[in-house]
């Protein structure tokens, strides 16, 4: 009969969820998940104190492979590159922006179900090409819109790479989390196929397009009804004066 599965490790889950939900210090929140971990498997501090120094020095690279692409995006749009995007895309009459952001919420998810997770992200697409682009799509059709709808725009082209990229990885057989599964499970005494732990976030994926889809379509109407309510207002201020409504200029001395 097999051991029963301990699932006191998963408190750290927990814990990132809480801490981040709270809006506290993300190094705070990935401290104190470690501590929660170590503590349920009766890790002593020094341990769990030494795996979270081994992780930090074998991600010491990081931010020279982040800023590395920063370097080469800034450069391109000292040059243009944003205004050509928008553009561009403000040319196809049928394109909108819950349109657009769901063709790219496609694609991000597909290439990241093969592997291909380099194919998008923050700082190498969307900043420099899709937020830009859905952004240029909104203005040209609704001229007037306000600074808090735009940045809500730019907001919900992240949130459309993040929702891509989480569920389209999960697809991918070779999945560091996928394999990180397996190998726990196998420790466990229980034997599962990775391809089938792969296949079964299918549902998940198709799900999460869906939904996320929705709100895109439901962002398209609200920029809509923004526009509908800018172009009401310029309207409303361009209206030339009714009779009698004009201030009596007179000379002070004319009065009876």
């Amino acid at each position: 009969m097999q051991a029963a599965v301990n699932l006191w490790p998963l408190i750290g889950v927990a814990v990132i969820v809480a801490g981040f939900a709270l809006r506290l210090h993300p190094v705070l929140v990935v401290v104190a998940a470690c501590a929660a971990t170590g503590a349920a498997i009766a890790m002593p501090p020094g341990d769990w104190l030494a795996a979270l120094g081994l992780a930090f020095v074998r991600t010491r690279n990081l931010p020279l492979i982040l800023l590395l692409p920063l370097a080469a995006i800034g450069l391109l749009e000292r040059y243009g590159l944003r205004e050509y995007a928008q553009a561009v895309v403000t040319r196809i009459r049928s394109a909108t922006t819950g349109r657009l952001l769901i063709a790219y919420l496609l694609a991000r998810e597909l290439s990241a179900a093969f592997g291909l997770t380099s194919l998008g992200g923050h700082p190498t697409m969307v900043r420099p090409l899709v937020a830009p682009m859905a952004e240029g799509v909104a203005a040209a059709r609704h001229p007037g819109l306000d600074r808090a709808l735009r940045q809500r725009i730019r907001a919900m082209a992240a949130a459309t790479d993040n929702v891509g990229l989480f569920f389209g990885e999960d697809i991918f057989v070779a999945f560091g989390a996928i394999v990180l599964m397996q190998t726990i499970l196998h420790g466990e005494g229980l034997e599962v196929d990775p391809l089938r732990m792969a296949l079964w976030g299918i549902p998940t994926a198709v799900s999460a397009f869906v939904i996320h889809a929705w709100r895109l379509r439901r962002l398209d109407a609200r920029i809509a009804r923004a526009g509908a309510q800018a172009l009401a207002r310029a309207a409303g201020t361009a209206q030339p004066a009714r009779h009698g409504d004009a201030p009596d200029e007179r000379p002070a001395g004319d009065g009876a």
